[in-house]
């Protein structure tokens, strides 16, 4: 399948040809449909929390012991879908036809002023004549202006203030970064995965707000740029499931999806993690009411933790056999026994495993499947427990496009919670269908998470990644048809094996910037 220039190829990415042959046969085998139990719901996987319950889960937070804090924003790759209406309006307009009055194209054009990238120096003032809506787009999207239409979302200026202050994105993530992610020497750690070609960019929108508002919020930052790694990148078939080459004969590989983002993600020192998108942010009038929530969520990721690290040390305590250095796993009855049977056996054992898997159960939708002898039932529920912890944020449905919580059967028989796009939940079967038009609630990007054990280890997150969680997608390249894998999501199959709980939050912490227009919103406006 594989010439020796092929084979060269895929090394020089940091990859191997074994694993360039393994995505080629996940080509033709496909991925398992997940096996849905029910959506997630308020009662029923969502926990829905009242204003006290809410004040009480931020005040855990703010008195929680942590090692480290840091927020996590993926923002790699350009922000052209975003623009992608505006392109087929500027390329209609360079054809010597006008835009429908309707078109997102021509709404843009008519109200560029309310942006906060509008200059009047560069756009002039706006006409209702062809000619203006051409020159607005031109100098919006290409080199002619801003160029926006080849630059990241991050360094794009989302927000006027009424002191005629902009912000990009980033900006604004700097600004939410210190309000609920401060250690506890004052520092605010900011992770942020770009592209390498954006770089500079990065580096120049945080050179010109740093300064000034590390002076303003009394903050020191910390910020780290990232880069999701090429050896991640998967290889591209063509419709017969063959690899799929580019015109010079050379293999076509592509960037895998933000599930990529699991390695970045696995190199983080410290214990707590704040994950949100790039274009996820609002007008600081909103932040209250943001910062709020995010320290409820942070707030019951913590609480979780020392519950879930509670029942770790009760287990050694009990059992005296330290199963936390039991080896291998998973346990088989008989093969790799460890310790007394009595101990297991004892009425202390017993009653503390009953008190774990109604926990499980009761707090993380997590049904624990039968188990034969009591040994294995310490074991399995010691795995189940020994996890990382997310607790993901989740509004109610109106309709955006995206993943949503659902209960899962494992392939273990235990149930799950877990975060479905739409390619992994099967249409034709009835039961998922009927779950899928049952759902309530959205996946907003909301998500804390706990990445350390009971015994202040790093956990190895690789080890907890499902890989028959991936997807495939239909691409083209150059006209040419071609098959994409993407490797299991960041918030889907790279964290199917955490600890997890879903938390309704506001839809007024959801203000994504999807396309252009978006940024008419109330949310990212002054007023």
């Amino acid at each position: 399948m594989f010439n020796s220039e092929d084979i060269r190829q895929i090394e020089s990415r940091g990859s191997s040809a074994a694993s360039a042959q393994e995505q080629v046969e996940l080509f033709k085998k496909g991925f398992p449909w997940m096996k849905i139990v029910a959506p997630a719901t308020p009662g029923n996987g969502i926990c829905v929390l009242d204003e006290e319950e809410a004040a009480r889960a931020a005040e855990y937070y703010d008195n929680a012991e942590i090692a480290g804090k840091c927020k996590f924003v993926p923002a790699s790759g350009a922000a052209s879908r975003m623009f992608k209406d505006l392109f087929s309006g500027l390329d209609s307009l360079k054809g010597g036809n006008d835009v429908p009055e309707d078109s997102p194209a021509a709404k843009f054009a008519a109200s560029i002023e309310r942006f906060a990238f509008y200059d009047e120096s560069l756009f002039g003032v706006p006409e209702d004549t062809a000619e203006s809506r051409r020159s607005i787009l031109s100098k919006t999207l290409t080199d002619e202006g801003l160029n926006y239409g080849s630059k990241p979302k991050g360094v794009l200026k989302f927000h006027r203030y009424p002191d005629g202050e902009v912000r990009t994105a980033f900006a604004e993530h700097l600004v939410e970064a210190q309000n609920y992610m401060r250690n506890s020497d004052g520092s605010a750690n900011v992770v942020v995965t770009i592209s390498p070609e954006h770089r500079q960019l990065f580096e120049d929108a945080l050179a010109a707000v740093k300064d000034e508002y590390e002076k303003r919020y009394g903050v020191h930052y910390n910020i780290t740029f990232t880069y999701q790694d090429k050896a991640t990148d998967t290889i591209a078939v063509d419709t017969e499931n063959k690899p799929f080459r580019t015109e010079d004969g050379r293999l076509l590989f592509r960037p895998a999806g933000h599930g990529a983002l699991i390695y970045n993600l696995n190199s983080l020192d410290e214990e707590v993690v704040s994950i949100k998108n790039i274009d996820n942010v609002a007008n600081e009038r909103f932040l209250p009411v943001t910062a709020k929530y995010k320290k409820v969520l942070l707030g019951k990721a913590v609480e979780l933790r020392d519950r879930i690290f509670g029942y770790l040390r009760e287990l050694d305590a009990v059992t005296g056999d330290d199963i936390s250095s039991f080896r291998p796993y998973p346990y088989i009855p008989g093969v790799n026994a460890i310790g007394n049977d009595e101990v297991y056996k004892s009425e202390k054992c017993q009653l503390l495993c009953n008190d774990i898997e109604n926990f499980l159960l009761n707090e993380l939708c997590i049904r624990m499947p039968y188990a034969e002898d009591c040994k294995t039932r310490v074991i399995r529920l010691r795995e189940k427990l020994n996890r990382p912890i997310r607790v993901c944020g989740m509004v109610k449905n109106q309709g955006e496009p995206g993943g949503g919580p659902f209960i899962i059967e494992e392939k273990d028989g235990s149930t799950s919670l877990q975060i479905l796009e739409g390619a992994q939940i099967n249409k034709a079967d009835s039961q998922a269908a009927a779950a899928l038009a049952g759902a309530t609630h959205f996946n907003p990007v909301d998500i804390v998470c706990c990445l350390h054990n009971y015994k202040g280890e790093s956990f190895d997150l690789l080890k907890h990644v499902d890989n028959e969680a991936g997807f495939i997608s239909s691409k083209s390249y150059q006209g040419r048809e071609l098959k994409a894998l993407e490797l299991p999501g960041l918030w889907n199959g790279s964290m199917s094996d955490w600890n997890t709980l879903f938390v309704e939050v506001p839809l007024e912490t959801f203000n994504p910037v999807k396309v252009v227009l978006d940024l008419l919103r109330p949310a990212h406006q002054s007023e």
